[in-house]
């Protein structure tokens, strides 16, 4: 390694080393000596101190250079050079190197805290040298991959972790592009797939019930529906060919095909976790499975009327977030029966004066049930 002040460019360094006059300079013409009289066969001249540099040094250099550190060829992109090992390097600010289309590192390190490593010492090269000191390291070969947002097809060649060339490949091999959409899916989430709302909440539904009531009701997570692919995103994922495809899948229509028929159970789906509640008044109002553990059943308040228990899906109790006319909330609560009891008097004292129209009676256990104002229930 020649000193700093030599430069970055192995091959000027070379030719400062042959007519310098410093200490540097007189050990390679030492070592430069030694290593021609231990190889009498090799046809070479070194040119006197002084003289015009041989023609193709900036060649041979970069072909050593090349040849010694075959993974640490690089070619420029992006205004620093990736290796053919995968490594990233930056030429100093200044450096001859810069513009140059391929170097051979010959020397590099990496700066604390620097994601990149920093080039001491390389040489230029073309590309036929670079391939042909790294050819070991190349290669041609189809490539499906999940890219930026989408199924990515190519026939690349490169030279290790540089391309060379890319070209679109027009009819992918189909198992290879499955493979892709599989990790777009993992990637981005089943969100990709067409999930309407009821879609969403038949999901929700089988989630509360695998917790509640475990086998047969299917684990509907993430990770277990990828792990289940085959089983319900069949046909139509190895049908599809780009991210549009996925979003023309119906999830729901899948889901169904984790669904207990084997069992028979299937059918109480909405015996054990129903869509929709019938409350006292007559209402039927949708339950919010969003959360597995508790189910929420948001409703008005005067609907409940003559309820004394919580009402409750495979046995267990929902949460009644329980509305005042305007649909506001006026509370929550799981046992309706203290409620009544307890809380209802602080709630009626509270809203029966902003809300006039509506019946607020002293014993909501045993009153009428209703949707309507007292006006209506005079009629």
């Amino acid at each position: 390694e020649p000193p700093r002040e030599y430069g970055d460019d192995l091959a000027a360094a070379w030719r400062t080393a042959r007519r310098g006059s410093d200490a540097y300079a007189a050990r390679w013409r030492t070592e430069s000596r030694r290593l021609r009289s231990a190889a009498p066969d090799a046809v070479s001249r070194e040119p006197a101190k002084g003289s015009a540099p041989a023609a193709g040094d900036d060649r041979a250099a970069g072909l050593v250079a090349a040849l010694a550190f075959p993974e640490r060829v690089a070619r420029a992109q992006g205004g620093s050079y990736l290796m053919v090992s995968g490594t990233r390097a930056e030429a100093g600010d200044g450096s001859a190197l810069r513009g140059a289309s391929w170097i051979a590192v010959a020397v590099a390190d990496r700066p604390v805290g620097s994601g990149h490593a920093r080039v001491r010492l390389a040489a230029t090269v073309d590309e036929d040298t670079a391939r042909s000191a790294a050819g070991a390291l190349h290669s041609t070969g189809e490539e499906v991959r999940w890219a930026d947002g989408d199924v990515v097809a190519r026939r690349v060649e490169r030279l290790g972790a540089v391309e060379l060339a890319v070209r679109p490949l027009r009819d992918p091999d189909r198992g290879l592009v499955r493979d892709a959409l599989l990790e777009g899916l993992r990637q981005e989430g089943l969100g990709l797939l067409r999930w309407s709302a009821d879609a969403g909440t038949l999901r929700q539904r089988l989630t509360f019930l695998h917790l509640h009531l475990g086998a047969p009701w299917p684990d509907v997570s993430e990770d277990a529906l990828h792990a289940r692919v085959d089983e319900w995103l069949e046909p139509e994922l190895s049908r599809a060919r780009r991210r549009a495809d996925l979003g023309r899948i119906e999830a729901g229509q899948a889901l169904n095909r984790l669904m207990p028929w084997a069992s028979g159970q299937a059918g109480r789906l909405d015996e054990l976790a129903p869509e929709r509640l019938a409350v006292p008044s007559g209402s039927r109002i949708r339950i919010d499975y969003s959360d597995p553990e508790r189910p929420v059943l948001a409703v008005k308040l005067q609907e409940m009327f003559g309820l004394r228990e919580s009402p409750a899906v495979a046995g267990v109790p929902v949460l009644v977030h329980l509305l005042s006319p305007a649909g506001r909330p006026a509370a929550v609560t799981a046992d309706l029966a203290s409620f009544w009891k307890d809380g209802y008097k602080g709630v009626r004292a509270e809203l029966r004066g902003r809300y006039p129209k509506h019946p607020w009676p002293e014993d909501p256990a045993t009153a009428e049930p209703t949707r309507h104002t007292n006006a209506r229930l005079r009629r």
